[in-house]
């Protein structure tokens, strides 16, 4: 089962990357400004379908390979780490800036929902989460790897979800903060930057315990 120590750290981290402007906070922003909060809920709903495909492959993945591989928690451990450093560096010197809303048209329910469930699935950033840091949560020496990661990435999932749902409510706040503060985003990428490096380092050298 999952204890406290496992269950806080974990939450911590989802919460800090789930606030962290990305393409499923912008989208979510832009469409309730275009579209109102119905249109932005609806979204949502598509982009908790997409958190649930991510937790159910790592969940099913994980424990399919700690169970038959002895040495694929390390395995998976180093290509976590890896990747974090690769998304650290995209963080810091890549790609445009995360804070450019879009102007969007007037979509049905059905695409709004498919356009949020694309955009999370494409998000690097739950790619992250469910690939690169759950398993560094899970403890394989207390059994029931398929509960842990399950119980972990519901975690993840209600904690976006909440945060999520609020960004829609105050989308026009948020949109007016990040146009008036463009060095924000240097903030960001550099903040983001740093602790997914810190995150990489740790899986390194911290090992499996």
């Amino acid at each position: 089962m999952v204890t406290l120590s496992q269950l806080f750290p974990f939450a911590a981290i989802s919460l800090g990357m789930v606030m962290t402007p990305g393409p499923n906070m912008i989208y979510l922003i832009s469409r309730s400004l275009c579209q109102g909060r119905k249109a932005g809920f609806i979204s949502l709903t598509g982009v908790a379908l997409g958190f649930m495909f991510y937790m159910l492959c790592a969940a099913l993945g994980i424990t399919a390979l700690i169970m038959a591989v002895p040495l694929a928690y390390d395995a998976l451990r180093f290509a976590g780490a890896c990747y974090l450093l690769y998304m650290a560096w995209q963080a810091i010197f890549g790609g445009k800036s995360p804070f450019q809303l879009r102007d969007l048209p007037a979509d049905s329910s059905r695409k709004l929902f498919t356009m949020g469930l694309l955009t999370n699935l494409l998000n690097p950033k739950t790619a992250v989460i469910y690939l690169s840091l759950l398993p560094q949560f899970i403890k394989p020496e207390q059994g029931h790897v398929l509960i842990q990661s399950l119980t972990l990435g519901s975690t993840q999932l209600v904690t976006s979800m909440l945060v999520n749902g609020t960004i829609i409510f105050a989308a026009g706040t948020i949109a007016t903060f990040l146009a008036q503060r463009p060095t924000w985003q240097k903030i960001q990428r550099w903040l983001m930057g740093t602790v997914l490096a810190s995150l990489a380092v740790r899986m390194v050298f911290e090992g499996k315990k």
